[in-house]
């Protein structure tokens, strides 16, 4: 097994051969493993699986083992090693002591070259390589408003931060962070929807494999901030005082409400027509609720040519019911209200009408 020997801490290929990476602590090789960017844990010291243990086919060749450094040569003979025996007889004693110096220089030659062999040799296999990118885990939703929603992640198990992360939605990138932050907040959102996020890792310009999808949700808003708007289809219904009148007691009308501001809940514009007669006022709002007063002929006295015009004065109070999301606008999608009529003595030639008072019921839906 080869180790990084002079290799700083970090992910290095799996000296076992089996997995992508082993994380190396400057000292040893750990447990800790990892496969295209997802970690685990794997000791080194574990019996083999059989899967991993090459079949004879398979397996090297065993390496010859070296003969013993005293053995002689088959091919020698005592007579040709003779001549080799008889030279140190020829040296005098101060060539032998001269050789022994020059000896121990040539071993320490021979070491140092060694040692720097080595560091060569681990400078260009460089076996530690750029750690794993791992995936981004533990995605979670973070406090959201009506408007915007914030969601976080787990900081690398192993190893150094990625350069940064990119923030992903419909798989489009549309922000990101430095690598030492793991949350993140988006704003500009629709209330009451449900959005999708995903998170990389990106370092040395290459990315990781995305995370997990997290689904987050936007707050719903109350009904005072929903906006009363557009055309609607009123029901009306007399509920009491409805015995001095002829005809239905409950019917429809269309109404229009324009509101006096370009976003939001605000005051509105109210038009259309009661019982036939055309009229326009200004509903005032006070969070979900509505007031405004019409005055004109709501219920005119009498009936066909003998009928003729009683001003009255009706007031309206309606509040919102139902809201939903239209355009990524809080709109209201219901009310409901009441209309009281107070209407005063009024007579024309021989004909006259009673003071009165009415109350009818309203609903409205788009």
């Amino acid at each position: 097994m080869t180790t990084p020997q002079m290799a700083p801490a970090g992910w290095y290929t799996d000296p076992a051969s089996r997995h992508e990476n082993r994380y190396w602590d400057g000292t040893r090789w750990t447990a800790a493993v990892a496969d295209r960017g997802v970690t685990a844990t794997d000791p080194l010291d574990r019996p083999p699986l059989p899967a991993e243990v090459a079949s004879p086919a398979t397996a090297p060749a065993a390496p010859a083992t070296p003969a013993p450094a005293t053995a002689m040569p088959a091919a020698a003979t005592p007579t040709t090693a003779a001549p080799a025996a008889a030279a140190p007889t020829t040296a005098t004693p101060a060539t032998a002591r001269s050789g022994r110096p020059r000896r121990a220089v040539l071993v320490a030659v021979i070491a140092a070259a060694a040692v720097l062999g080595l560091i060569i040799g681990l400078l260009l296999w460089a076996p530690w390589q750029s750690p794993p990118l791992l995936r981004p885990t533990g995605l979670a939703a973070g406090s959201p408003t009506t408007s915007s929603v914030a969601f976080h992640w787990a900081r690398p198990a192993t190893g150094p931060p990625p350069d940064r992360y990119q923030i992903l939605h419909d798989g489009k990138v549309i922000g990101s962070v430095p690598g030492t932050v793991t949350s993140y907040r988006v704003a500009g959102l629709a209330p009451d929807t449900a959005y999708q996020y995903r998170v990389a890792a990106v370092r040395g310009g290459k990315r990781s494999v995305l995370s997990a999808v997290l689904v987050v949700h936007t707050s719903i808003p109350p009904l005072s901030a929903a906006r009363l708007q557009g055309a609607w289809t009123v029901h009306l219904k007399i509920v009491r005082g409805a015995s001095s009148l002829t005809g239905h007691k409950n019917w429809e009308e269309s109404w229009l409400a324009s509101p006096g501001c370009a976003i939001g809940p605000c005051d509105v514009r109210l038009s259309g027509s009661l019982n036939g007669h055309a009229f326009s006022t200004t509903l005032s709002r006070a969070g979900a609720a509505y007031r405004g007063t019409v005055v004109g002929n709501v219920f005119p006295c009498g009936s066909g040519s003998n009928s003729f015009a009683v001003r009255s004065t009706a007031k309206i109070q309606l509040s919102v019911v139902t809201a939903r999301v239209d355009g990524g606008a809080w709109i209201a999608s219901s009310w409901a209200g009441t209309m009281a009529v107070k209407s005063p003595y009024t007579a024309s030639g021989s004909f006259y009408c009673p003071a009165s008072q009415r109350t009818a019921t309203l609903s409205g839906s788009p």
